[in-house]
């Protein structure tokens, strides 16, 4: 493992998920695996979050600069996923994600995905608005 990828990994040890979820029969792909549209509407749902926390109100996923599936998902694990603040600029956010899958039992868990993307901050009519 990487440096960066040891650090990204030690870091899930004490943050908290932003997003933690069972993997189900009907998310499974023709190979058995988790079908990846499924993995990014999760990752879409964690952008959202992390960025309604950071902008302190509404926003949306405008892009995703990257999506990277780096393991197969299987049904029946456990799927979390951890996000930051990459940088801020005046109303968009770009958000670094990383999801792990692992036995909803406990033990070692693996990086599945990571993921770029890019959010901006909404005021009550839907327009880009500065973020605080």
């Amino acid at each position: 493992m990487s440096e960066t990828s040891a650090r990204d990994a030690a870091d899930t040890e004490t943050a908290p998920p932003l997003l933690r979820t069972l993997t189900l029969p009907s998310e499974a792909n023709l190979n058995g695996g988790v079908f990846g549209g499924w993995i990014m509407a999760e990752l879409d749902k964690a952008a959202g979050l992390l960025g309604m926390r950071r902008a302190k109100g509404p926003c949306t996923t405008v892009a995703v600069e990257n999506l990277r599936f780096v393991a197969a998902l299987k049904v029946g694990e456990e799927f979390s996923v951890y996000g930051q603040v990459e940088s801020v600029g005046r109303s968009s956010m770009r958000l670094k994600l990383d999801g792990f899958a692992g036995s909803p039992a406990g033990g070692e868990r693996r990086r599945v995905v990571e993921a770029l993307f890019v959010s901006v901050a909404l005021d009550d009519e839907g327009r880009a608005r500065p973020v605080p």
